[in-house]
């Protein structure tokens, strides 16, 4: 079961990456967001059963773990600048230097940038091209804005460049609703990484 949860926490926190993407100074503002996806497809199949069970099995087996135990898990998902929130969400904690940029972020070493990015009114557009962290990403989506919520959807194939060469087709529907400027001890993805 641990190996499971260990994996599908891993699998989330990637999935949550893409939210990233919406950081554009005129969208987000610093401090604490919730993010949920709404909707995915996975090489034509539509995950959001299975993804509904993920997030419930999660729940119950955070419910379940022993306080040390739920520690570590914990302090993995922060140490990819996630929290855990309600119903199935992340928490990710936007800094003032990420609100900033000019262009969107996709990953958190800014090794990959969007290829283009254009904006009209509270609508964000913009393409992605890049490769990070052994991953090539090829994409596009639309990220809107209305008050302290930004939805977005995004369509991009990933494609892993070790030797199964793996490549998936996403669809993916994502909702980012703000918590309040305080992001406690959630750190920004951007925050440089403690020494040991």
């Amino acid at each position: 079961m641990q190996r499971f949860s260990l994996a599908a926490f891993a699998l989330l926190a990637m999935l949550a990456a893409p939210l990233l993407t919406a950081e554009a100074a005129d969208m987000i503002k610093p401090g604490l967001w919730e993010n949920k996806v709404l909707k995915m497809v996975v090489d034509g199949k539509d995950m959001a059963a299975q993804m509904a069970d993920m997030m419930a099995k999660r729940d119950q087996m955070m419910a379940s773990l022993p306080p040390d135990q739920r520690a570590k898990v914990e302090a993995m998902i922060k140490s990819n600048g996630l929290a855990l929130g309600n119903d199935g969400g992340f928490r990710i904690c936007i800094s003032p230097e990420m609100a900033k940029r000019n262009t969107p972020v996709i990953d958190k070493e800014g090794r990959c940038q969007p290829a283009k990015v254009a904006r009209s009114g509270n609508r964000t557009s913009f393409e992605v091209n890049c490769a990070s962290n052994g991953v090539t990403t090829v994409g596009k989506g639309t990220a809107t804005t209305s008050g302290d919520v930004i939805t977005m959807e995004e369509d991009v194939t990933t494609t892993s460049t070790n030797a199964n060469g793996t490549t998936r087709v996403m669809h993916m529907e994502t909702e980012m609703h703000y918590l309040g400027s305080d992001c406690g001890d959630v750190k920004p993805p951007d925050a440089p990484a403690p020494r040991p």
